[in-house]
């Protein structure tokens, strides 16, 4: 099993990042607000955005920690969620303090599963 997070599950088509923010749905899971839009081009993966606000954190050292943790829990927690839709998705930071990386993975997990469960309500 592949553990790397590959630049292919990166999103960065300025095209799709303004599709996902203005069409996606999204939802509010403590500390994310999640933005989530079908994959527009029949991709083999996921692709992810992440965001941290700088009004909340001025120092780049900061958001870049964060950001980290974020990618890491998704890279980890990935696996486990499978399924033939793929998306688009946005995890935008809410909280205002750092959280610890155990925190970030358990609501990364959340996600996942009501991803998975918006999966299969679709079906």
């Amino acid at each position: 099993m592949d553990f790397s997070f590959k630049k292919t599950e990166r999103l960065n088509k300025k095209i799709w990042i303004k599709e996902l923010f203005e069409k996606g749905s999204s939802f509010y899971l403590y500390p994310f607000k999640v933005l989530l839009l079908p994959h527009p081009d029949n991709s083999e993966t996921n692709q992810i955005l992440v965001s941290v606000s700088k009004r909340n954190f001025k120092k780049a050292v900061d958001r870049n920690k964060i950001k980290r943790r974020i990618r890491e829990s998704y890279r980890l927690k990935r696996n486990s969620y499978s399924s033939s839709n793929k998306y688009l998705i946005a995890y935008l930071y809410t909280s205002k303090e750092i959280m610890p990386f155990n925190e970030i993975q358990e609501s990364m997990t959340k996600i996942l599963d009501k991803i998975k469960g918006l999966d299969t309500n679709t079906k």
